[in-house]
């Protein structure tokens, strides 16, 4: 079992995020409505029962999630713009990006790349 100090050595946190469909000035394309989201704590993504999310806004709101999961500087654009367009240039839809709560994770739990001595 590890000792206090490598287990405080080993805990990282990422934010929890929530991705909300947000009304639209033009009409949506694919079968998403507002107040639609997914949320993602650490890699795992949930909708609520029921729900759908369409793979093409997804695809493109992918690569933004991990860094939104990390701390960022105050005046980083990561840190303050919440909105995202559809990549759909005919669409109108808008996703904004929430930072919800943190959870703590261990390096340990996620990879099996050890830490450096």
């Amino acid at each position: 079992m590890a000792d206090s100090h490598e287990t405080e050595r080993d805990a990282f946190e990422l934010y929890d995020l929530r991705v909300e469909v947000v009304g639209a000035e033009e009409d949506m394309v694919c079968n998403h409505r507002p107040g639609d989201y997914f949320e993602l704590r650490g890699e795992n993504l949930s909708l609520p029962s029921g729900q759908s999310f369409p793979i093409y806004p997804l695809a493109a709101l992918l690569p933004l999630l991990p860094a939104k999961q990390r701390p960022t500087h105050a005046h980083d654009w990561m840190t303050t713009d919440m909105e995202v367009a559809c990549p759909d240039p005919l669409c109108g839809a808008r996703f904004r990006i929430l930072r919800t709560g943190t959870s703590t994770f261990r390096h340990s739990e996620v990879t099996r790349v050890p830490l450096a001595p």
